[in-house]
């Protein structure tokens, strides 16, 4: 076969869209990345005063954080606004703060290396929604005798693919919201619907808008949590409109105190603690196809009798959403001209909650729905 006929074999061959890949694209000149969270904080009612004195991941309330990374150098001091809706209750804009550099620690060559102490007791890993533990749980783990073989089989975790944002070692210059000029807290009313604008003296100006898709997400709202006839703990949440899918972890102390025991909601082994972050959702529709994430029509799932033998354990939950990705200019319909990108926009969310597994008086938080009756015995 001639040298010409194959180069038609092949191009019949290859389909289009691997054909357009060998458009020359030059990468944007400027990254800009808004992660929006809902949190729900704990799963009950906080008495007046006591919100500023809980850890933040267990206050709710909206959040954002703001980050553009550039390749270009500011002229001078760099200087960069986010220009926000009215909607969004913070005024006309966010400043976009570059950091200081840091400085290095002073290297100390006397000092001595602090001995590494094996940690005690073992870790007792369970996994799956349902009113009984299934066989072969659990997995324990002894850390007395703990190896890296071991450890490996045991902190297993789905690998996630995933797109690095701006940074200040990765990008020429970068700026972030909230910063030590403005840290001011989202106001529970605050939307981000409306037209948004990017600008500043080390990148190209970006301009785009929000709508009620990629707007904050609900709000994480549980029924009370109650134990079933066997003892299990039944898990009811208020379905989020915009979630993409949902995931679910516990902890908590084993009967020994040295023990530690987690759960998934995952119908395989998997830790999930690194599933518990934004993640696209091309990856959390592959998740729910491996039976690791669930599917956004789930409202409910239980814990199995025997997995947390006190009421000191802790659940933590999340809800993935959309994403917004926009790209300027559009990509051009001739592959032969090069794609000149300026500047790419990413919008993440994630709604998230914790709530103790535990029946209290009264029920703790309710869900804006009727709470469920399933499982409702006396404590």
């Amino acid at each position: 076969m001639n040298s010409r006929l194959l180069a038609a074999a092949v191009a019949v061959a290859l389909p289009l869209p691997l054909l357009a890949q060998t458009q020359q694209i030059r990468p944007p000149i400027a990254h800009y990345w808004m992660s929006v969270e809902t949190a729900g904080g704990m799963g009950m009612e906080i008495p007046p005063g006591m919100g500023g004195l809980m850890p933040p991941g267990m206050q709710g309330g909206k959040k954002m954080k703001l980050e553009l990374g550039s390749s270009r150098q500011a002229a001078g001091d760099p200087r960069a606004a986010h220009a926000i809706p009215p909607g969004l209750a913070l005024g006309p804009s966010l400043p976009l703060l570059t950091p200081p550099r840091a400085e290095r620690a002073p290297v100390r060559e006397h000092d001595e290396e602090p001995e590494f102490e094996r940690p005690k007791g073992r870790m007792l890993i369970y996994w799956g929604c349902g009113e009984t533990v299934r066989p072969g749980q659990p997995v324990i783990i002894d850390f007395a005798s703990l190896n890296p073989q071991d450890a490996a089989r045991a902190f297993r975790s789905r690998g996630i693919s995933r797109a690095r944002g701006p940074a200040p070692g990765r990008n020429r210059t970068y700026g972030n919201w909230p910063n030590q000029e403005d840290s001011r807290a989202v106001p529970a009313p605050g939307s981000l619907q409306g037209d948004h604008a990017v600008s500043g003296n080390y990148s190209p100006e970006i301009r785009f808008s929000v709508g009620d898709r990629h707007d904050f997400m609900d709000a994480v709202a549980f029924d009370p949590v109650r134990k079933t006839a066997g003892g299990a703990h039944a898990v009811k949440w208020k379905p989020i409109p915009t979630a993409t899918g949902y995931f679910a972890t516990a902890m908590g102390q084993g009967e020994d105190r040295n023990d530690m025991v987690t759960w998934s909601s995952s119908e395989v082994q998997e830790m999930g603690h690194a599933l518990m972050d934004y993640i696209p959702p091309a990856e959390v529709e592959r998740l729910i196809r491996e039976k690791v994430a669930m599917p956004p029509q789930t409202t409910e799932c239980t814990v199995p009798a025997g997995v947390f033998k006190t009421d000191a354990a802790m659940l933590n939950f999340i809800a993935y959403g959309n994403e917004l990705n926009l790209v300027h200019p559009p990509r051009p319909k001739d592959p032969k001209q090069v794609w000149e990108q300026e500047w790419a926009v990413k919008l993440r969310l994630k709604s998230t909650a914790m709530t103790m597994l535990a029946e209290r008086e009264g029920g703790g938080r309710r869900g804006r729905g009727s709470p469920s009756r399933r499982g409702s015995e006396a404590p």
